[in-house]
């Protein structure tokens, strides 16, 4: 008896527990459940936690409670100055009325409400940013665009029963033929500003150079005007020491240019020079000239002041002149002069190099003439 009690007692606790199993259902923290029976919403379980249903005839949806996100295919816009760009957007959007959800994408759940959704933030893209000139699209700052994206597109899913967070631009280019044409345009804006960097180098180079050249010709001009006057005073110190040695003794002047001629003419080259030995060209290889010499007379000592001539101031009628500022026998500075009656040298700034006494010019002898014979 107690056996077949068991075998029919078996059976029903077996049936028990399924239908036990059947009847409860959980809900996770991150979703939300709706209870169906023939369809129909009969409880919307948002929080957490063990449920109970009727077994067979109700059945649980659950769906995702947690930020979803959706990204969207690249698209191209145009905005207000005609220019079309290459966008493309990340939206957040989460479940809200799980109800209004269902009913919107039936039991498509969320792959059908996010291909629904999708639309949706295409169009409030190109309306916002069809609005706006491309450079506002392409500039740094676009979070203003990307929060009208997101409340227009918010607008337009409240009938789904979802709320989108947040839209958000990942990229915004332009077309593959207007960027190769665009690269074009700024490669030829860097070439010109470069061109233009390179010539205004070259004219301040050429400025540099312009300026070294004249400071160069300037300094040549004023060191050859120099080098000429110093020639020049050279030249007119050298007459004069000339002139004045001829002066005291033209035997000597014409012996020395005489010795010059000969070492000009006597060289040892292809020319040959023929003329009579008894010639006045080799008047002074005969005779040195000595006896038409006018040598310098050798300065007299000056004699003592009588002491007589001293107290009256007088001085001896025979005595040598001594230069001012010097001593018998010092060097004798020159007396040449140019033109305008300045020193030679004084223009250069050159101090000529004093003479020695013995190349002063001499005093001139006075030379008496005889009256003519009546």
């Amino acid at each position: 008896m107690s056996r077949a009690l068991s075998i029919l007692v078996l059976p029903f606790l077996i049936v028990i527990g399924l239908l036990a199993v059947a009847a409860l259902y959980i809900v996770d923290v991150r979703e939300k459940a709706l209870v169906l029976r023939f369809g129909e919403v009969v409880e919307v379980r948002e929080k957490p936690g063990l449920g109970i249903k009727v077994p067979f005839l109700d059945n649980v949806v659950k769906y995702d409670a947690r930020i979803l996100g959706m990204p969207t295919a690249p698209m191209e816009v145009t905005p207000l100055d005609d220019r079309r760009l290459v966008v493309d957007a990340f939206a957040r959007w989460q479940i809200t009325d799980v109800v209004q959800f269902r009913r919107a994408v039936g039991a498509g759940g969320v792959q059908f409400a996010q291909q629904r959704l999708e639309p949706i933030v295409t169009n409030a893209i190109r309306q916002v940013l069809g609005s706006v000139p491309s450079t506002t699209v392409l500039s740094d700052d676009r979070t203003p665009l990307m929060n009208q994206i997101r409340d227009l597109a918010r607008q337009e899913a409240e009938n789904l029963g979802i709320r989108v967070i947040d839209v958000r631009l990942t990229r915004t280019d332009l077309p593959e033929q207007n960027l190769n044409a665009t690269y074009a345009r700024m490669r030829a804006e860097r070439e010109r500003e470069a061109a233009d960097e390179v010539a205004r180098g070259g004219e301040a180079a050429q400025r540099v150079r312009a300026a070294a050249d004249r400071t160069v010709v300037e300094l040549t001009s004023e060191a050859n005007k120099r080098s000429e006057v110093v020639r020049g005073e050279a030249d007119a110190r050298r007459n004069a020491i000339y002139a004045a040695a001829f002066g005291r003794d033209p035997e000597f002047f014409a012996f020395t240019r005489s010795m010059t001629s000969y070492e000009r003419a006597l060289k040892g080259e292809n020319s040959s020079l023929v003329i009579q030995p008894d010639g006045e060209f080799f008047s002074y290889l005969r005779d040195d000239g000595a006896d038409r010499a006018n040598p310098v007379p050798s300065p007299a000592p000056a004699p003592a002041p009588a002491d007589d001539a001293a107290a009256e101031g007088e001085t001896a009628p025979d005595a040598e002149a001594v230069p001012a500022g010097g001593t018998p026998g010092e060097p004798v500075a020159p007396t040449e002069t140019t033109r305008e009656g300045r020193p030679l040298g004084e223009d250069a700034g050159v101090t000529l190099t004093p003479l020695p006494e013995g190349l002063a010019s001499p005093p001139q002898e006075e030379v008496l003439v005889p009256p003519a014979a009546n």
